[in-house]
């Protein structure tokens, strides 16, 4: 339908019209209120769109500049609600244009019938929440008012455009242009100079098109950003074909990824790889050119770890380098100032050898700023650059900008969106917000969004939403409002999500640094896409946790509470252990859950190099016991730690905590010695302690030939082994030596009572379940000995141990008696820290490079032994996210 039409139709069914009075309100006709309407439609609720264009299409239908296109391929952004639309359209590129895009979704609004319900160039002034009526008003810019019960913003994440920052626009006497509100007639630049400011998405889509028009192209550049090559053409047959075998398959592997893309989770890591392998990969992914592909398929860690991460944007850098050929301008154009993937990655065609030819001139404003725009130019630090045009290419404010652009909205009791948002968006679910009852927003903060093939976003969004109304209908429920409670934990499960990535470490609009004066903080859902729809359908199956709902004519329903208190890698973990159906371990026998566990083991990734890693023997109690040593890469002597596994007296060997000892041994810059003590039930109490004593002894008096330092050695300890260096420093103090400088017990087992709330709160679901320490504890030591120090060491003598740094986990059994034991040290005059992990469980800290929120954990750890030796604090790069939670309690 021409736009001067929909124009007309719009203005005639609106003119003096009185309160439209309908079931759902919904802002926006692009991706996601078209599909909201259909749903609506096919609910039976009496609904209406609400669009300031003058046409169906969101973000498409302002986005026209040159170049423009979508970065996910089009056979996976699209609708997949409807086979048979899916069999209607056939896009004819890879990437699809802007132009086609915008045609898909005309084709969509007519094949459904959803024209009759939008109108056009109307745009909200005023929503406000009638708490007697239970609805929401709308005011319009055509003097029309709204009245709904239900109201959706549909308004996108990027279709805000962001003002430029810049002295002197106006004084401009040239053609000004901005790629977010693009004219809809022709451009003509040729023959004219043109200036483009701004390196994101849109510049970098269309510079090189600009340059092939204008007479001459001068790119300003703030900040660079990673561009990738499209290679767009037909979509891929390899993609088709998977595609096609079987559809529905493919589009559920989507909806349950983390990207929204059916890509399947890579498990190599960089250090596993070879130069050649790393660069090998990057090439396969160069010629592929697919986002999501390189975002997700090179290694396991390129998203989540500093050092895997720059690996790949070294390569990049390489790519950069080996296509502009003015080295000034490739190291201009080369990102230094955040990781690879923290700013989403750009898709170009001929970017970058965009800057070889002779008519194109970058300025780099960090070394000459913009001063001001002209009549006749722009004028920076070093010089004065006459221009015909000028594209601002500055991007959006994204995320909450469309939002709060629909101001003002007013909630119960008068509270202002503006107001509650004023130190950055809180949502639950990134649906709704606590304070604004019947408001919904698809895709909202908080929510997978950008970080997500929309499409897919949209679509799961939607259904949650009106299967959430359809419910509410059938059950008398007329208003639905987040509790403040569950939008606290959602916010604080978001920072533990981010805490996952590396986007904490970049300045962008994900973040809201592009906008001064915004409130910064991470603000689509990092945890993946997959992730997100479980925890959506767990509210509705935990009866709406988190939601209060309310009706005229029924009791009122509030099941409070946060639908996420693990943290998220912790809870991805525990589903892939529940996905596996394991019988319980106590029931595989001593030695079948000895081979269970080793063959668990060699499924981790492989723990990250150190200097050197060397196995050897020692004495123990009672015939030689096996160790293995980590040595850092460092010049030495450095301090000792004696280390005792985990395995509940019953299993594991001196290498099955590989991955922590080299991840401790790296952070500490100590020698890490780990010791193979004898197990139960063959070897049953004292024999554990007696040979971690030994070891430890054995240990301290030669140091000097293990490459250590003299004098005091440090133990350390995980579960069972927390208990026998616990006791080892007991037997010290009582045996007149080895001298220890401090003790570091993780989640150790203390005493043999299992009464405390944690053996209750965690008894299963856990991995490590109530059952297993009974049977650990059966195998290793009779109830009659169950009381001495040497298995219990909470009821021993506490005072003149080593100072201490004691982990506990939220959902761990043994977490209250490693609490009381860390209190129990301090009432005894020993200097003592306390970390109680929150949303961890008893294996989090071992689980190196699976559980990456142990990191900020593992940090202090590294920090108390470092602190025990007599030494500074040390950091890795990337730690600088990481937040000191312990508390030292008072000795």
């Amino acid at each position: 339908m021409p736009e001067a039409m929909v124009a007309s139709s719009a203005s005639e069914a609106t003119r003096g019209a009185a309160t439209q009075q309908v079931d759902v309100a919904v802002v926006g006709a692009g991706f996601a209120g078209l599909y909201l309407l259909h749903r609506l439609h096919k609910a039976g609720f009496t609904s209406v769109v609400l669009e300031e264009a003058a046409d169906v299409g969101g973000t498409w239908y302002w986005n026209r500049y040159p170049g423009a296109r979508c970065d996910i391929q089009t056979i996976d952004y699209a609708y997949t609600f409807d086979p048979e639309l899916e069999r209607a359209w056939q896009w004819s590129e890879k990437y699809a244009t802007q132009p086609e895009i915008l045609r898909y979704l005309g084709f969509v609004a007519d094949r459904y019938d959803l024209r009759r319900d939008i109108r056009f160039r109307t745009r909200i002034t005023a929503a406000t929440w009638d708490q007697t009526a239970e609805r929401w008003l709308l005011a319009t810019n055509s003097g029309a008012t709204v009245s709904c019960r239900y109201y959706i913003m549909a308004t996108g994440c990027l279709s805000s455009p962001k003002p430029p920052e810049i002295d002197g626009v106006s004084d401009f006497k040239g053609e000004v242009y901005f790629t977010g509100r693009w004219p809809h007639e022709e451009v003509k630049l040729a023959g004219k100079r043109v200036a483009v400011i701004g390196t994101g998405s849109s510049g970098i889509q269309s510079i090189p098109l600009i340059a092939e028009q204008a007479a001459h192209l001068t790119v300003f550049q703030r900040t660079p950003n990673f561009a990738l090559p499209a290679h767009n053409g037909p979509a891929p047959a390899d993609r088709v074909a998977l595609l096609e075998s079987d559809r529905a398959s493919y589009r559920e592997q989507a909806r349950w990824s983390l990207a929204g893309v059916p890509w399947p989770q890579q498990t190599a890591v960089s250090w596993q790889l070879s130069d050649a392998e790393r660069r090998e990969r990057l090439d396969e992914a160069w010629a592929k050119g697919d986002l999501v592909y390189i975002l997700t398929q090179l290694w396991a860690d390129q998203a989540v770890d500093v050092d895997g991460n720059a690996l790949l944007a070294d390569l990049i850098r390489e790519k950069i380098r080996e296509t502009v050929k003015d080295p000034e301008t490739a190291a201009a154009l080369s990102p230094h100032d955040h990781p690879f993937g923290a700013k989403r990655p750009c898709l170009d065609t001929s970017y970058y050898a965009t800057y070889n030819r002779p008519d194109v001139t970058l300025v780099n404003l960090r070394q000459e700023p913009i001063r001001s725009i002209t009549a006749s130019g722009i004028k920076t630090d070093k010089r004065t650059l006459d221009v015909d045009v000028i594209v601002f290419a500055t991007g959006f404010d994204a995320m909450t900008g469309a939002i709060m652009a629909v101001h003002p909205i007013t909630g119960r009791g008068g509270k202002s969106l503006s107001d509650v948002w004023a130190n950055g968006p809180q949502t639950y679910l990134g649906l709704t917000v606590a304070g604004f009852p019947n408001l919904f927003m698809i895709t909202g903060p908080g929510s997978p969004s950008v970080l997500s093939n929309m499409a897919v976003s949209i679509e799961q969004h939607v259904d949650w939403v009106v299967e959430r109304l359809i419910a509410m209908r059938e059950a008398g429920f007329t208003a639905i409002e987040a509790t403040e409670t569950a939008q606290a934990g959602w916010a604080q499960h978001m920072a533990d999500c981010a805490t996952l990535t590396l986007h904490r470490l970049a300045n962008t609009w994900y973040t809201g640094a592009n906008v001064p004066g915004k409130a910064q903080g991470v603000m689509p859902y990092t945890g993946g896409v997959g992730p997100y729809r479980s925890i959506c359908n767990e509210v509705v199956s935990h009866d709406m946790l988190g939601f209060k709902l309310t009706g005229p004519n029924v009791a009122e329903q509030c099941n409070d509470g946060e639908i996420v208190r693990l943290q998220p890698d912790v809870r991805l973990v525990l589903n892939m252990l529940a996905d596996m159906k394991l019988p319980p371990i106590e029931s595989l026998g001593a030695q079948g859950t000895r081979d269970f566990v080793a063959e668990f083991n060699a499924s981790r990734p492989a723990g990250r190099p150190v200097g050197e890693v060397v196995d050897g023997t020692l004495p123990g109690s009672d015939g030689p016991l096996p160790y293995r040593l980590y040595r850092p890469a460092t010049p030495g002597p450095h301090p000792i730690v004696v280390y005792f596994h985990g395995g509940g007296w019953v299993f594991g060997d001196q290498q099955s905590d590989d991955p922590f000892c080299r991840d401790m041994c790296r952070r500490t810059g100590m020698i890490f010695v780990s010791v193979g003590y004898r197990h139960a039930p063959e070897h049953r109490f004292p024999t554990a302690v007696e040979d971690g004593y030994a070891a430890t002894r054995w240990i301290a008096e030669h140091a000097a030939d293990l490459g250590g330092k003299l004098g005091p050695v440090m133990v350390a300890g995980w579960s069972a082994g927390g208990n026998i260096a616990a006791v080892t420093c007991q037997l010290a103090r009582d045996r007149g030596g080895p001298q220890i400088s401090g003790q570091l017990l993780v989640c150790p087992v203390t005493d043999c009572t299992f009464d405390r709330t944690s053996y209750n709160d965690n008894a299963t679901g856990y991995f490590l379940t109530r059952s297993l320490m009974y049977w650990f504890w059966d195998l290793y030591c009779s109830p009659a000995d169950r009381t001495d120090p040497r298995v219990s060491p909470l009821r021993g003598k506490l005072e003149g141990l080593p100072q201490a740094f004691v982990v506990t986990c939220e959902f761990d059994p043994l977490r209250d008696e490693g609490v009381a034991y860390a209190e129990a040290l301090a009432a005894a005059g020993v200097p003592v820290e306390q970390l109680n992990a929150r949303g961890h469980f008893h294996s989090s800290f071992t689980m190196v490079d699976v559980v990456i929120t142990g990191v900020s954990g593992r940090v202090q750890m590294a920090d108390a032994l470092r602190r025990f030796a007599g030494l500074p604090p040390e950091r890795k790069e990337g730690d600088e996210g990481v937040r000191p939670r312990s508390v030292r309690l008072a000795a």
